[in-house]
């Protein structure tokens, strides 16, 4: 079973809702037998890559509110992930452009650490001291290598605004074809949506649901054809 995520580093509750699932996933019988993708979807994708605001004033322009109202919210946020372990900073954080990460996403996906290189970003921007968008490319990289990449392959990633540009706006558009309005947004088998953080029993019951739901395979079969199988393979016997 496939279980697609559409997220963005600069999103709170992605970071929660990863930790939510992953909880309902641990604890799923099948879990060995789904894969986990993780797909691309910016919160600002207007946003200039230098273009970068602390938190509060993000949100005070943003939405309209006051500067306290959106330190509450911090607040807040902040004790829904201490409620799962993780780690988040309610003050001094910054917002920016997430697209070079999205792209280094798609690269770590061909080298099987996208897993990995999500959990790093996530942590990186939500409970480090040290910015993931005022550093530089250099600090992407160091993020990039702790994962496991190859910081000479992120560097030529980053170097060049056109790589993985098509597969980070690929997924956009299919979150959109899907009904996506928000993130985070999780697509069991193409067949159930579970918008949102959701506690991880929510979690839990669609598993479960798209597991038991899957499809028989359906076999078209005429007459007996020679194959191959964990004995060997059919000998032609004229």
């Amino acid at each position: 079973m496939r279980v697609e995520i559409w997220s963005d580093i600069a999103c709170p509750w992605c970071y929660v809702g990863k930790a939510r699932f992953e909880k309902a996933l641990e604890a799923f019988p099948h879990r060995d037998q789904v894969e986990v993708v993780h797909r691309s979807f910016e919160l600002d994708p207007g946003r200039a890559k230098g273009d970068i605001q602390p938190v509060i004033t993000m949100l005070t322009r943003k939405y309209g509110m006051s500067a306290a109202q959106a330190q509450a919210g911090e607040e807040n946020l902040g004790a829904q992930a201490a409620a799962e372990g993780l780690d988040y900073r309610t003050e001094g954080r910054d917002h920016g452009n997430t697209f070079d990460m999205h792209r280094l996403l798609h690269l770590a996906k061909e080298h099987g650490r996208q897993d990995e290189l999500i959990q790093i970003l996530y942590r990186a921007n939500f409970a480090e001291e040290r910015s993931v968008f005022s550093e530089g490319d250099e600090r992407l990289v160091e993020l990039a290598v702790a994962a496991g990449l190859d910081a000479d392959d992120v560097r030529k990633v980053l170097a060049d605004p056109d790589a993985y540009a098509d597969d980070v706006r690929a997924d956009e558009r299919e979150a959109a074809q899907l009904g996506a309005t928000g993130v985070p947004f999780f697509v069991l088998d193409r067949k159930f949506g579970v918008s949102g953080a959701q506690p991880a029993e929510v979690f839990q019951q669609a598993l479960t649901q798209a597991w038991g739901e899957r499809s028989p395979l359906t076999l078209i079969e005429q007459g007996d054809a020679d194959a191959c199988g964990p004995d060997g393979c059919a000998v032609p016997q004229h």
